[in-house]
């Protein structure tokens, strides 16, 4: 399961074409002929829809490709470049744009090479770096210029290439607050330099050496970025995954505990090192989830196992909660369960309004509802984090202006207004911009939280529940790429619903 949320509300959802037949029909007696498909090649039923949140309905959507295992990337403009998958898929792009009636545009051979689980990231130019996948030490850049018409090597990932199993697939890439990129493969970790195909640094590999990469899969993000700080730091968070050979042994049908630590890392220091923690609970292919407030949600996935088909056992229900900023070995907190196992091809999302919308499940090679373990779930849940609670409503902020979807632009000091009908804590305000993801196996690309720098928070004149914060915007592009953000106000932790600005 892939899914992206876009500017206008709504969430591109897709997972494969070799499925079978789904059960939504493809509108207007659309069929989808493909001699090379390798299910059905004469398919009239859809494999990708639209899910409007605000409505709660879906859309059909038609790919004519396959979308298996693929990656991507919102462009500045707010439209969705989609690349790779398997089979015929491999080499295509895909760019889909939020204008309610829209479907999937292809582009054959867009892409050098074959991309099956590789990442995608936005850069601070506009473009998309999309690297690796199987059988794929190389990165290579979407839209191409001249200069960047072929595919570039990244010795990195053939060397963290475990034989027979990988464990290096769909590496973990974050954009630093230089400019450069943070890649994480299999157990190790380097600061690299895209635009001149240089290693900057070599970061200390995890205590422990166990794999965090696909199949062994764990999940990583970028922590919040606090743009108030004197010095800004980069600070990397990485939780899960499954022991070093745990792979091989699910072909044995022995499957081993996953693991239960997470390594912090900052890779702004001069001399970087790993903090380890452990979690409440073992997870692998769990999803990792920024909250508004700079929090994350840890949601998905099992006890014991790989991803891979049928390689999963005992879900792991309970979402656990994670705060970065509170004292060392009080970070933790499990949530309220699920009732729905989401293992393998599970994913979630952060929506404007707060909740995480998770979907997905399917660890079999077609769709099996019956006689199986884990089941294909068509079912779409939404988490509601604790500051969605009724007994926070007094306390929660509503923006009242600017007004939704409005341009702005680096280093701009912007007022914000809010109304809070309980009573205002000036020191709980904090004004965050969140970068929606592309999230799929266990990794949120593109995923980015900036807490802006701002001033006092002041009384809007004879309105006595009405507030006005004047914030400062990202000064760079190495912060903040050009694109759609949610825009939130924080009280004591509690968000308002998003808005939409577009900083350009």
């Amino acid at each position: 399961m892939h899914m992206q949320l876009l500017n206008n509300d709504r969430v591109v959802i897709f997972d494969r074409t070799d499925f079978g037949k789904s059960n939504i029909t493809l509108p207007d007696g659309k069929c989808r002929n493909d001699t090379s498909e390798l299910a059905v090649k004469n398919d009239c039923t859809d494999h990708s829809v639209e899910y409007n949140v605000i409505s709660n309905s879906v859309r059909p959507l038609m790919v004519l490709t396959d979308v298996w295992c693929s990656s991507g990337v919102v462009a500045p403009d707010g439209h969705l470049i989609q690349t790779g998958g398997f089979n015929d898929g491999e080499r295509v792009v895909r760019t889909f744009k939020p204008c309610g009636n829209c479907d999937w545009v292809e582009i054959g051979l867009g892409l050098v090479n074959r991309r099956w689980y590789a990442t995608n990231h936005i850069l601070p130019d506009g473009r998309g770096i999309i690297i690796g996948g199987r059988s794929q030490f190389n990165y290579e850049f979407y839209p191409k210029s001249t200069a960047t018409s072929s595919a570039f090597s990244l010795p990195l990932l053939r060397e963290t290439n475990d034989p027979n199993e990988e464990n290096n697939l769909y590496p973990f890439v974050h954009l630093n607050v230089d400019g450069n990129l943070f890649i994480y493969a299999n157990n190790r970790s380097i600061l690299f330099d895209y635009k001149n195909n240089i290693v900057l640094r070599t970061y200390p590999t995890m205590p422990g050496g166990h794999p965090r990469n696909y199949p062994s899969t764990g999940s990583s993000v970028l922590l919040p970025l606090n743009l108030g700080q004197p010095s800004l730091q980069a600070e990397i968070l990485i939780c899960g995954g499954a022991p070093r050979g745990s792979y091989a042994q699910v072909g044995a049908k022995k499957y081993i505990p996953g693991l239960d630590s997470c390594g912090r890392i900052k890779i702004t220091d001069k001399s970087p090192s790993w903090i380890m923690e452990t979690m409440p609970l073992a997870r692998v292919m769990g999803d990792m989830i920024l909250l508004p407030n700079g929090h994350v949600l840890i949601i998905n996935g099992v006890g014991a196992g790989t991803a891979g088909w049928e390689d999963g056992r005992n879900p792991v229900l309970n979402p656990v909660l994670y705060r970065p900023n509170n004292p060392f070995g009080s970070r933790f907190e499990i949530q309220n369960p699920s009732t729905i196992p989401r293992v393998y091809h599970s994913t979630a999302i952060l929506l404007r309004d707060g909740r995480i919308l998770v979907g997905g499940s399917n660890p079999h090679a077609y769709y099996n509802f019956t006689d199986v373990l884990y089941p294909t779930e068509l079912r779409l849940e939404a988490f509601l984090p604790t500051y969605l609670d009724s007994p926070s409503s007094n306390i929660r902020p509503k923006i009242i202006s600017p007004a939704t979807n409005v341009q702005l632009t680096y280093g701009q000091q912007s007022i914000i207004r809010f109304s809070i009908s309980g009573a205002l804590i000036e020191a709980g305000i904090s004004v965050s911009l969140v970068a929606p993801s592309f999230t799929t196996h266990s990794f949120a690309m593109n995923q980015r939280l900036l807490v802006l720098s701002h001033g006092k928070t002041t009384v809007v004149a004879g309105n006595p529940s009405t507030y006005q914060v004047q914030v400062t915007m990202p000064n760079s592009t190495n912060l903040a790429p050009k694109g759609y953000y949610l825009l939130f106000v924080n009280h004591q932790d509690i968000p308002s619903e998003g808005m939409w600005v577009q900083i350009q």
